[in-house]
């Protein structure tokens, strides 16, 4: 049986009529099953965001945060890399003049304040729910190789630990995961602990028909899961 919390995140989204979670919702519900996601919080008012990103930390992304929103950055809902007070405050009040703008009829919930996480190898971890199959996890490099590339490696759930290393040997790039070139090496051991928990929480909550976890920034150490999207 799976904890409460997590029964939650599902429930906020439903009460308010949404087939999706928001990035924080999202991100939360990583959070529940272990898994490293960036801080975040969600400010309704300037100062709020203020209080926010200094207990966070600079450098600080703020995005926007609608339900008529989804695609943040062509709404210009994002700015990444602000500094101090001024730009946080400054930020704030852009994003929701450029969601305005965007479109005048949003309901907007408030602004998404988040660490800005270190450069690290992007990656994705994905999943859709096939119909014979069940829920299909996916597993690549991001930015250009899943886009261009397609490289890719898949498997259905529920998955070990195991298939995940495979998984991660498999895509054509895993030299790059290595090291190679003079790019740092990627914590490999992390990133198939994320594809392991991503596959229990699939298992566990059917509500979820899509995920992406794009980018998950991969280090030397560790990986932060930076932007996340759930599609129930």
């Amino acid at each position: 049986m799976r904890d409460k919390a997590i029964s939650e995140v599902f429930e906020a989204a439903k009460s308010e009529g949404r087939n999706f979670l928001y990035e924080h919702e999202a991100k939360k519900l990583f959070g529940l099953y272990g898994m490293p996601v960036t801080k975040i919080h969600v400010a309704e008012t300037e100062d709020e965001a203020v209080e926010a990103a200094e207990s966070i930390g600079f450098p600080i992304v703020l995005k926007i945060v609608s339900p008529q929103i989804l695609h943040k950055s062509d709404a210009g809902g994002v700015i990444v890399g602000v500094e101090d007070e001024k730009g946080i405050r400054e930020g704030f009040n852009r994003i929701i003049d450029n969601a305005k703008k965007y479109k005048a009829d949003a309901e907007i919930t408030g602004v998404l304040v988040q660490e800005m996480a270190p450069n690290g190898t992007e990656i994705i971890v994905g999943s859709t729910s096939d119909p014979t199959f069940g829920p299909t996890l996916m597993f690549g490099l991001g930015g250009i190789f899943v886009e261009i590339l397609k490289d890719v490696s898949f498997r259905v759930a529920p998955i070990d630990v195991v298939d995940a290393r495979e998984m991660i040997k498999e895509i054509k790039a895993y030299k790059i995961l290595e090291g190679a070139r003079g790019m740092p090496p990627s914590d490999q051991e992390t990133l198939a602990d994320i594809l392991v928990k991503t596959s229990k929480m699939l298992m566990e909550c059917p509500e979820v028909k899509e995920l992406d976890m794009n980018p998950i920034l991969a280090y030397p150490d560790g990986a932060r899961i930076v932007d996340g999207r759930i599609i129930m």
